[in-house]
C-alpha cells in the first residue's frame, strides 16, 4: 500500500502527536515523509528536543491538544475523563487508521492474558502454512510500520491492547477476545470502561467477519459470525486442558506436541488455530508447525538451574489470574516472587489461592506486595518481604530448593520502564549468581 493514501486524511491539518514513545515517533515519521499537515507538534510529558515541530511538555501536555485537529494517540498515554467529548472526537490512533483503511486482511487479537502468545502463534502457523503474514501491534511494531508492505494477499496478524482499542471505530476482519480481567484500572475510569475498550475489537465488525470471542464475553447479538472459545466448557473451540475440540472436531493429547507448558496455554493454541484456521490455514500444518513454537521471552520463560533450582521469568504477568496460572503450570514450585506497581486491581483470588499452601515460599515486592502479603493468613506459608528484585532473588535462593517463578501479578512502572526490564533484571541476576558460584567453584578447585 502506497504511503501517498494517507493524505487526504492530513492534508492541510493541524496535527498533535499525544506521547513520543516508539509509536509517536513513528507517527512523526508518516507525517514529515508526507509533508501536507498544517501544523505538526508533539505533546508529551517529558521534555522533547524535537527539531521542525512545535513542542507541549510539561504537566499541562494534555491541555495543548485541544487546539488541534487531528490528535495523534501513542498507546499508553492516560486520558480517562481529562479531555471533552468533542476533543476525544478528534483522537486518531494507528490501530484505528489501519482498520479503516484496510490494506490487507487483519487478524486482531486481544485480551488482558495471552494476546502475545496467541499472536505470536497465530502468525507462526501462518507462515507455516505459506500464508503471506506479518505480526505487528503492541507485540512491538507499530500498527502502520509495515504499512507499504501490505497488500491484498497479506494477512496482518495485528495484538492489540486496550489502549489501541479504546478509540477505535472499525474492527478487524478476524476479531479474537480471549479473556478480561481486572487490568489497567488507572488508565480507565472504571473496569467497564477498560472492558468497554476490549470489546471494540468486534464492536464494529461487518457481514462476512468473524469474532472469536471467550463464552463468558460473547454478546447477544452479532452482524458478523460469532465463534465462542473457552477452557472448562463446552463451546465452539475449547479445551479441558487435555484435547482440543475445534468446531466439532476432537484434536486429542498425543496430537498437541508443544514446548508451551501450562493448561493455560492449551486455550491459547486452541484460540490461535481457531483464528488460523477462519483465515484458511490448513488445521493439520498448524499442528505439525506447533512443535516448532518455543513461546516468548518473559512468559514463563526458563532461565537457569542454579544449585539444583530453576528460575522461571514469567515477568508479562501483571494480573493475580497469571500469577496462579503460572503456579499451576509448574506443580513442584516451591517460591513464588510476587508484587509491583499497585493499582488497585483486586488481589482476594490470589490471597485465597496462596492459602492453600499450593506455594510454600512467597517473596513480596513493593508497593502491591504489601497488599497481597495481608491476604496471606496461613501459616504455612513462609512470607518474606523484599526491598527490590536483587534482595528478593537472594531470598529466593536461600529457601527454594526446586522452583522460583517470577510472576509479579502487577505492573512493573514506577520500579522499571516495562515488563521487558523487570524481566531482563532478573535474568541478569540469576545468571549472575550462576556466574558467582562457577568462579567460586573454579577458585577452590
Amino acid at each position: 500500500m502506497n504511503i501517498e493514501a494517507l493524505k487526504p486524511i492530513f492534508d492541510g491539518k493541524r496535527c498533535v502527536i499525544l506521547g513520543f514513545g516508539r509509536e509517536g515517533r513513528a507517527w512523526l515519521d508518516i507525517l514529515k515523509r508526507l509533508d501536507c499537515c498544517a501544523e505538526i507538534a508533539v505533546a508529551d510529558m517529558k521534555p522533547q528536543d524535537i527539531g521542525g515541530v512545535t513542542l507541549h511538555c510539561g504537566e499541562n501536555y494534555l491541555q495543548s491538544c485541544r487546539r488541534y485537529d487531528l490528535i495523534l494517540q501513542s498507546p499508553g498515554v492516560i486520558i480517562k475523563d481529562m479531555l471533552p467529548p468533542e476533543d476525544k472526537a478528534k483522537i486518531l490512533t494507528q490501530t484505528e487508521l489501519l482498520l479503516r483503511l484496510k490494506p490487507c486482511k487483519i487478524i486482531g487479537i486481544t485480551g488482558t492474558k495471552g494476546k502475545s502468545t496467541a499472536s505470536a502463534l497465530t502468525h507462526h502457523f501462518l507462515s507455516r502454512c505459506g500464508f503471506k503474514t506479518m505480526l505487528i501491534g503492541n507485540i512491538g511494531v507499530p500498527p502502520l510500520e509495515r504499512f507499504e508492505e501490505m497488500s491484498e494477499d497479506t494477512t496482518a496478524v495485528c495484538e492489540m491492547s486496550c489502549h489501541q482499542l479504546e478509540f477505535v471505530r472499525h474492527s478487524p476482519d478476524i476479531a479474537v477476545l480471549l479473556n478480561i480481567f481486572p487490568e489497567h484500572l488507572d488508565h480507565y475510569v472504571s473496569f467497564e470502561a477498560y472492558a468497554d475498550a476490549k470489546r471494540n475489537i468486534y464492536r464494529f465488525q461487518n457481514e462476512g467477519d468473524t469474532a472469536i470471542v471467550n463464552i463468558d464475553e460473547a454478546p447477544e447479538r452479532s452482524s458478523a459470525r460469532l465463534v465462542t472459545v473457552a477452557f472448562g466448557q463446552p463451546a465452539e473451540v475449547w479445551t479441558d486442558g487435555g484435547g482440543i475440540t475445534l468446531f466439532g472436531a476432537e484434536i486429542s493429547p498425543e496430537e498437541i506436541r508443544t514446548k508451551l507448558r501450562g493448561r493455560h496455554n492449551l486455550y491459547n493454541i486452541a484460540v490461535a488455530l481457531a483464528a488460523a484456521v477462519t483465515a484458511g490455514a490448513d488445521r493439520g500444518e498448524c499442528l505439525k508447525a506447533l512443535e516448532s513454537f518455543a513461546g516468548l521471552e518473559h512468559r514463563l520463560e526458563y532461565v537457569a538451574a542454579v544449585n539444583g533450582v530453576e528460575y522461571i521469568n514469567d515477568s508479562i504477568s501483571t494480573v493475580p489470574e497469571a500469577a496462579i496460572a503460572a503456579v499451576k503450570a509448574f506443580d513442584d514450585t516451591d517460591c513464588l516472587i510476587l508484587g509491583g506497581m499497585d493499582r488497585g486491581i483486586p488481589y482476594d483470588i490470589l490471597g485465597d489461592f496462596l492459602n492453600t499452601g499450593a506455594v510454600r515460599n512467597v517473596i513480596l515486592l513493593p508497593d502491591s506486595g504489601e497488599r497481597i502479603g495481608a491476604l496471606i493468613t496461613s501459616h504455612e506459608v513462609n512470607v518474606v518481604h523484599a526491598r527490590d528484585m536483587e534482595q528478593a532473588v537472594s531470598e529466593a535462593a536461600k529457601c527454594a530448593k526446586r522452583r522460583v517463578i517470577l510472576s509479579p501479578a502487577a505492573a512493573s512502572y514506577g520500579f522499571y520502564k516495562n515488563f521487558e526490564e523487570r524481566g531482563r533484571n532478573f535474568k541478569e541476576l540469576i545468571n549472575n549468581m550462576q556466574l558467582n558460584i562457577t568462579d567460586n567453584q573454579q577458585e577452590e578447585s
